[in-house]
């Protein structure tokens, strides 16, 4: 890569845009503390057989945190025994639908003072495992959904004992808990019945009955503008659902002994806006308090078709011959199936892909929790610095193998600092593996050819206003924003740092807006990466975003299309004249969220580069745009053709659209850009999604 293709854009543009609106037996009974300041580190000793090792105490182990001794403070060996026990129920997850909402929104108000964690009789864990079942109705198609649910159905019938506390959540939209822990399968029953074939929503079909729905939902008055922003931040990508596995995490984190949450999916497919800190944060959360996550990809066996199967049209093209074809289908699927492994990898549990016997995953969460040592120890460095804390245990007799978790990220706080310290804090939260995403953060990038090797990559970061906290007396407001662009070395080929201050009275308009700082650079064709933090300077309420940013080497493409971009306002120039969103002396604000009211107008942008000349009449370029529902097409622009260049010194055909939001009835819809160069006989059909409330 050369370095002198790279140029960072020193301009930018801060705005405020309107935008519409996740076995005790012979031992003494554990008692479990809650104590959230303890590390806690649940240990399986085994012998050169495999086989559990018992009767060990706090004196037979070595534990260390970055090389240094920790004294173990509580120990607890802990013995499933399938003996009949009393059926009990246990109110654990009471508000984590709320706290989901909480972590998402962030309201102007401050959040009330943490009530602090009732402790835990030990009559009521003691011998028993707590698992969740946790069903992602968003994510899974109805069959799916329904053969989930007879699974666990299944294991509750046949396999639950009343050593085993279960809890039912599922999570879409929201996460809502149908059932908190219980040991009485009736009442597990009864929350499984609640789920059924009609749950599972992965594709909604495009029916009258779904838009009357969709209609119904967008004229609810019940929901804030706190709520509709988060909801629109997160509507194209898995945050909602790894904020959820947090929450739960983080929710029987008083708990000390080990859990378990299964979780049913359809898989989590990469959407590019997908924050990368939210996954961390999910993994350390459940690391931190001692829960295995067991990810079921409930689509289960699944067949990779040279043709496609019966659920889609046959392959086209040359890609179902040349092997192409098999490839994506083959890379697709892993590519939902990453982050489910991952999730399992690093919090101690196992991902089930491929498979369609989930029975399989009941029987290992039973097998993993059957037996175990919990050590808790109170780590001797103090220092909230958010950095990642190795932990090494060890039995002292070399006969025996231990099994623990590697380690924890360090908790980070926001204190009264100086203002050179802030900047440093800025810069730890960007370096940081697991930044904090307290305030709700999304940044995006498209690209647009300059030249053959060499194009420029607009940037936007975007916090919903409804989110920054108003504190009295504020003569205005301030936001840092942070953000690096690095390339597949993790090395920086681009840096952003602007300051936004919004003017004193602002606040009282902010609900309803977006606050959008807009940037760019000058980059050459490659796999890069953004990470953005920002920072509320009041409260020091902070956020981070982390994606991808992928600039294809459109040489070596038959059609070559820049990125599509969705615009709902426009406004006077300010930024660079090589911008391709600047013309006229127009400026176009792209939408980040890709959700619009109806009362707005969508402008589509994009651009065709190299198009093929016949002698006597120029280019003969032809595009349209498809907006589906579902698999149903509902709208079709006229085809517009063009002839000429319009800046010729990149090759390049214009195309922009000013398509009225109103003519859609609210809900979601794909549009696709048809683009056919004729005099060549090449065509694409790149694809966006977007929401109309």
């Amino acid at each position: 890569m050369k370095s002198q293709g790279i140029r960072v854009l020193t301009a930018a543009i801060i705005a405020l845009l309107f935008l519409p609106e996740a076995q005790p037996g012979a031992q003494q009974a554990p008692v479990f503390r809650a104590n959230l300041s303890m590390v806690s580190v649940d240990v399986v000793v085994r012998d050169r057989s495999g086989n559990i090792v018992r009767g060990l105490t706090e004196k037979d182990f070595e534990i260390r945190e970055d090389g240094r001794p920790q004294q173990v403070r509580t120990f607890i060996f802990q013995e499933i025994s399938e003996a009949a026990l009393a059926a009990t129920s246990v109110d654990l997850l009471a508000g984590v639908e709320e706290k989901v909402l909480q972590a998402t929104t962030q309201a102007a108000t401050p959040p009330p003072a943490p009530v602090a964690p009732t402790p835990m009789r030990s009559e009521e864990l003691a011998g028993r495992r707590l698992v969740i079942l946790l069903f992602d109705t968003s994510s899974m198609a109805p069959e799916d959904t329904q053969r989930a649910v007879d699974s666990a159905r299944e294991f509750v019938s046949k396999d639950m004992t009343t050593a085993d506390l279960v809890a039912v959540a599922t999570v879409s939209s929201l996460l809502t808990v149908l059932r908190d822990f219980t040991a009485d399968k009736a009442q597990v029953t009864e929350a499984l019945n609640l789920l059924a074939y009609s749950e599972g929503t992965e594709e909604p079909p495009p029916s009258a009955s779904t838009a009357a729905t969709d209609d119904a939902a967008a004229a609810a008055t019940e929901e804030t503008v706190a709520e509709v922003e988060a909801a629109e931040l997160e509507m194209f990508n898995n945050d909602l659902r790894l904020r959820a596995l947090r929450t739960l995490a983080e929710s029987l984190a008083p708990i000390e002994q080990k859990k378990a949450i299964l979780y049913f999916s359809g898989g989590m497919t990469r959407s590019g806006q997908d924050n990368q800190v939210e996954l961390r944060s999910a993994i350390n959360a459940a690391v931190r308090s001692n829960v295995s996550i067991y990810p079921i990809d409930t689509r289960g066996l699944q067949a990779v078709v040279p043709g496609g199967d019966a659920r889609q049209a046959s392959g086209r093209g040359q890609a179902m011959f040349s092997g192409r074809g098999m490839a994506q289908q083959f890379a697709r699927l892993s590519a939902s199936q990453d982050t489910l492994v991952s999730l399992a990898a690093d919090t101690g549990g196992r991902a089930f892909t491929d498979s369609n016997n989930f029975g399989e995953a009941f029987a290992r969460v039973r097998r993993d929790m059957s037996a175990y040592y919990l050590l808790g120890y109170s780590s001797t460095n103090t220092t909230k610095d958010g950095r990642f804390r190795r932990i090494q245990v060890r039995a002292l007799n070399p006969e025996y193998r231990v099994d623990a978790r590697a380690g924890y990220y360090a908790d980070r706080d926001f204190a009264h600092t100086s203002k050179g310290d802030r900047e440093t804090l800025l810069q730890e939260q960007l370096n940081a593996a697991v930044s904090i995403t307290d305030l709700p953060v999304i940044a995006s990038a498209s690209y647009f050819r300059l030249a053959a090797d060499k194009y420029f990559v607009p940037v936007a970061v975007s916090v919903p206003g409804s989110a920054v906290p108003v504190t009295d007396g504020l003569k205005e407001i301030t936001l840092d924003v942070l953000a690096v662009i690095t390339d597949e070395r993790g090395m920086p080929v681009g840096r952003l740092r602007q300051t936004m201050k919004l003017p004193a009275g602002t606040e009282k308009t902010l609900a309803g807006k977006q606050i959008l700082y807009q940037s760019g650079m000058t980059l050459p064709p490659g796999r890069f990466a953004i990470k953005a933090v920002v920072r509320e300077n009041a409260t020091g309420l902070m956020g981070s975003f982390e994606a991808p940013i992928n600039v294809p080497q459109l040489q070596a493409q038959p059609l070559k299309v820049s990125s599509v971009v969705l615009s709902t306002q426009v406004q006077p120039a300010t930024g660079r004249s090589d911008n391709p969103l600047v013309r006229d002396g127009v400026q176009m604000i792209p939408n980040l969220t890709h959700v619009v009211s109806k009362d707005q107008k969508m402008f589509f942008y994009y651009e065709v580069y190299d198009s093929t000349a016949v002698a006597g009449r120029g280019v003969d370029v032809r595009t349209s745009l498809a907006f589906y529902r579902g698999k149903v097409k509902v709208q079709e622009t006229p085809v517009v053709t063009r002839s000429v260049v319009d800046v010729a010194s990149r090759q390049a055909t214009l195309f922009q659209f000013e398509i009225p939001a109103g003519t859609f009835e609210s809900g979601l819809y794909t549009c696709q850009i048809n683009v056919i160069d004729e005099a060549s006989g090449q065509f694409a059909f790149p694809r966006m999604t977007f929401y109309v409330r």
